[in-house]
């Protein structure tokens, strides 16, 4: 392992963005963290460089694990963040992209000496654009679609891609760390945050991890393999359903976080915006 980027895997890419997703506070029900990994499988991405988890992980909080590879061979796998870079799908005729791919748990030491790594191996890579997610807990029901909120940090991107411009004041996480960080780089910066029912924290939630999928494609304009996670989100859904009905009491409050989403909801449920989703959906989709 090494504390510096190496230069020589991130250079030369083509037309690169980075997506990048860190485990702990930022990554309820591990939402986050599973999408990034879901992409490395699905595009083969190849492993670039870790950083070196002595300078910035407290191993009595983020313990390395070991794994069994024989009866006689045993493998330790200390945390720590690693830079992986994928091929995008050539959808529609669009020159070909890579994809760097970053992602570990949260740092617990010297935040800003481990965003200086990150933000100098994205520089390495000459990336177009840097794509924070993340995940937190919400009163928000199972049953409905995952709400996923869009910032940006720069409002020139914001008013590119509909997004809005971060307002959030009060005590943040790494994502919001490096995302200042690459901002005072000069990277393009935009975060995504999916909201998971907190009644059901525990990981993994697929259906959250699929709707950042969805927006992901939306920002990159490209469709990325989406494996098994609609038979794992519905699998999921109906498990939390199995769940409430054996309780009463998260049954009713389900029910009103429902009519609470629902009515939220209700202006901008009209049947433009219903068929400019389906559409969209579609397009994305047809390639398949």
């Amino acid at each position: 392992m090494t504390s510096t980027p190496s230069p020589g895997g991130l250079r030369g890419l083509r037309d690169p963005v980075v997506v990048a997703a860190f485990g702990g506070w930022n990554d309820a029900a591990s939402a986050a963290t599973d999408l990034v990994e879901h992409v490395q499988e699905q595009t083969e991405a190849r492993f670039v460089f870790s950083l070196d988890p002595d300078d910035y992980y407290d191993f009595q909080v983020n313990r390395p694990t070991v794994t069994g590879l024989a009866p006689d061979e045993r493998r330790i796998t200390w945390p720590g963040v690693s830079f992986h870079v994928g091929g995008l799908p050539t959808d529609g005729g669009q020159p070909e992209r890579d994809l760097v791919l970053i992602t570990g748990p949260e740092p617990n030491l010297r935040w800003r000496s481990w965003c200086a790594s990150v933000v100098s191996g994205i520089l390495s890579a000459e990336a177009s654009r840097v794509i924070l997610l993340g995940a937190l807990l919400a009163d928000t029901p199972h049953t409905r679609p995952v709400p996923v909120s869009g910032t940006a940090t720069d409002l020139r991107v914001a008013e590119q891609l509909g997004l809005e411009l971060s307002t959030y004041e009060g005590p943040t996480g790494i994502v919001g760390v490096l995302g200042d960080a690459c901002a005072a780089a000069g990277l393009e910066v935009v975060t995504l945050w999916a909201a998971v029912p907190h009644y059901v924290a525990q990981p993994p939630c697929p259906k959250a991890t699929l709707a950042l999928l969805s927006r992901v494609e939306d920002l990159l304009d490209r469709t990325l393999d989406q494996g098994e996670l609609p038979e794992l989100a519905r699998a999921w859904e109906r498990g939390v359903d199995e769940m409430a009905s054996d309780d009463a009491d998260v049954a009713r409050y389900v029910s009103t976080l429902e009519e609470q989403t629902d009515a939220a909801e209700l202006p901008e449920a009209s049947g433009e915006a219903i068929a400019a989703e389906f559409e969209r959906y579609l397009r994305r989709r047809s390639g398949e």
